[in-house]
């Protein structure tokens, strides 16, 4: 999934990595469930913000672990990643894409 010679890494890129963390109590991945909060693409480093649904998740640490070898993975070489995790704003039903309202029944 890395960027082909001479093409940038692209924010679109990292998402589609993350896309492949799923959260394992919601069965969903973390970009539809509107977990994360923001990326930055400035070469040669990737900077992602992440939270969860609620501080005391119990698969935390494994969604960030998850999620930076998502990133690692996909990167061009040379390149880093920083993941952290981050609770303002809190998270809510309503940061989820219509796709993962619609697989729990969540209207709006």
């Amino acid at each position: 999934m890395t960027s082909p010679p001479g093409q940038p890494f692209s924010v679109e890129q990292v998402h589609a990595a993350l896309r492949t963390v799923v959260d394992p109590e919601a069965g969903m991945n973390i970009v539809d469930l509107g977990l994360v909060y923001g990326v930055d693409v400035d070469p040669p480093a990737v900077r992602v913000l992440l939270t969860l649904t609620s501080p005391t998740c119990p698969m935390g640490d494994l969604i960030l672990d998850e999620a930076r070898q998502a990133i690692t993975a996909c990167l061009p070489d040379g390149w880093t990643q920083d993941v952290r995790l981050v609770w303002e704003p809190p998270w809510g039903p309503q940061r989820m894409s219509d796709k993962a309202r619609a697989h729990f029944g969540w209207k709006g």
